[in-house]
């Protein structure tokens, strides 16, 4: 927000409310529901946001770091925070001090904090399917991860998958069947309390599989979705206003390079919006409303500056 130049974003808490609500009704036979509220809650605040959607019915929120998780603790003393990051091990008794549960990322990791003091500590395992991000790729290498913690008598709440493609049923049915093979390769994994994969496109294309009991919402809660039979609502605007209007006549050019030209004599509006406030450049091509007329953007940023 910079009210000093009159641009701020309009993030609508009860929408989101109503949205995750809207979901978990739908999905209700999931019984754990993430809701991830990392980087600022994607821009929207991280504590607000938890809050909405803890009233939406998310019973979980995830964040990527543990400054992300230590900022929701100090207001929300009895909501499940898992950091899906990884932590360094110098940090792990912050997370057993404040209740996080940590990802447990590849074996190695694993290793090199053993020798910790992890009394009390909850993990999820990871297994890596396809992403290639973070996760345990092989399958006695994940046994050996459980084997390991087990005998170290700590807390595995948790495994779970990231589907990398939701766009793809084949992609899709072969990431499930490869994390279903790493969880049968343990005996005791159906003793775990929270098998969580689908992500919000996943959750929207495809039916529940039977092992499965909990996912992970992130873009769908703002709204965005596939199927738009969920009747969700849009929960963020962008506001700012008009500075300074050229006129220019055909041919006349604008900004640097040359970038655009005016086909035709054309009244051009400046708006003192732009790349510190996350407007880039891919946006020229949209649209704006001034006064509820639609305008298209069509200078990339300059200065900070958008022209439509």
């Amino acid at each position: 927000m910079d009210l000093f130049r009159k641009t701020y974003a309009e993030v609508n808490l009860r929408a989101i409310e109503s949205n995750v609500r809207k979901i978990v009704d739908k999905y209700n036979e999931y019984k754990y529901r993430f809701a991830v509220v990392k980087a600022d809650a994607y821009g929207r605040g991280i504590l607000k946001v938890s809050d909405a959607v803890i009233k939406g019915g998310c019973n979980y929120l995830a964040v990527a770091t543990l400054e992300e998780a230590l900022q929701i603790r100090t207001e929300k003393k009895n909501t499940p925070i898992i950091c899906l990051g990884v932590i360094h091990k110098e940090f792990l008794d912050k997370c057993i001090e404040n209740d996080i549960a940590i990802t447990i990322n590849s074996l190695e990791y694993l290793k090199s904090i053993l020798q910790c003091n992890l009394k009390g500590l909850k993990v999820h395992i990871k297994a890596n399917t396809g992403m290639n991000r973070l996760g345990i790729s092989n399958i006695e290498e994940f046994k050996e991860a459980y084997e390991l913690l087990k005998n170290k008598n700590i807390f595995i709440e948790g495994v779970f998958t990231h589907i990398y493609d939701a766009s793809s049923e084949k992609d899709y049915l072969k990431q499930i069947k490869l994390f279903k093979e790493m969880l049968d390769n343990v005996p005791e994994s159906n003793s775990i309390p929270i098998i969580h994969v689908p992500a919000s496109e996943a959750l929207e294309k495809y039916p529940k599989p039977d092992f499965v009991n909990g996912y992970r919402l992130g873009k769908i809660m703002y709204g965005f979705n596939v199927k738009n039979d969920l009747n969700l609502e849009s929960t963020f605007k962008l506001y700012s206003e008009v500075i300074q209007i050229n006129e220019l006549k055909k041919g006349d050019t604008l900004g640097y390079n040359a970038n655009y030209t005016a086909e035709k004599d054309e009244k051009i509006a400046v708006v003192p919006i732009g790349y510190e406030d996350g407007i880039i450049r891919k946006n020229t091509g949209r649209y704006v409303y001034i006064n509820n007329h639609k305008f298209e953007i069509v200078r990339r940023y300059l200065y900070g500056y958008a022209f439509c």
